[in-house]
């Protein structure tokens, strides 16, 4: 792990920060999928984004985090809890919501450090399974998780550019909540 950073939970005095992190992450990922920069920078979409954040905030059920660097700046983020798929239960189901990683801050372990505690926490809450979605077109993303063994489970659902979202999944062992993986 990079010791440039620390992992902490995010609390609600976090809501504009995670905003910020939120919509730089995104705008990073969708631009470099062919989306034009100009449709993710609408300010009324930052207003629904804070609020979105707001919400999570609120919901004790859900794990928010904030990966901050040295100089206590937040540099990235995760958020994870209950799955929204039906069909999975969350006696066995993890979903990691998101991890956003602000671009200067890649290729430092920040991804990589958040991505660890989210299979320590869903092993902690006794789920086998981890299960999250990830635009088809975010390739960055997409090598990430395969390196860390999620796989494609078929599932998909329409997303911007006639690009699916596509849903991964990932094996956790229960018996193991410390991280020693």
């Amino acid at each position: 792990m990079d010791e440039g950073f620390r992992l902490r939970e995010a609390t609600t005095e976090d809501v504009d920060t995670l905003t910020d992190v939120h919509t730089r992450t995104r705008t990073a990922y969708y631009t470099a999928g062919g989306m034009p920069d100009q449709e993710l920078a609408a300010p009324d979409a930052w207003v629904e984004r804070r609020d979105a954040w707001a919400r999570v905030l609120a919901t004790w059920t859900r794990t928010t985090l904030c990966a901050e660097d040295s100089d206590g700046s937040v540099v990235g983020l995760l958020t994870a809890g209950p799955p929204h798929h039906e069909e999975l239960g969350s006696a066995t189901h993890y979903e990691l919501y998101q991890i956003g990683v602000l671009p200067h801050a890649w290729g430092h372990g920040v991804g990589g450090a958040l991505h660890r505690e989210f299979v320590v926490r869903a092993a902690a809450a006794g789920c086998a399974e981890g299960v999250l979605e990830c635009w088809a077109s975010n390739t960055r993303a997409q090598r990430f998780y395969a390196r860390h063994g999620w796989r494609p489970d078929g599932a998909r659902r329409p997303g911007p550019m006639d690009s699916d979202y596509v849903r991964l999944r990932l094996k956790v062992d229960p018996s193991r909540p410390s991280g020693s993986w």
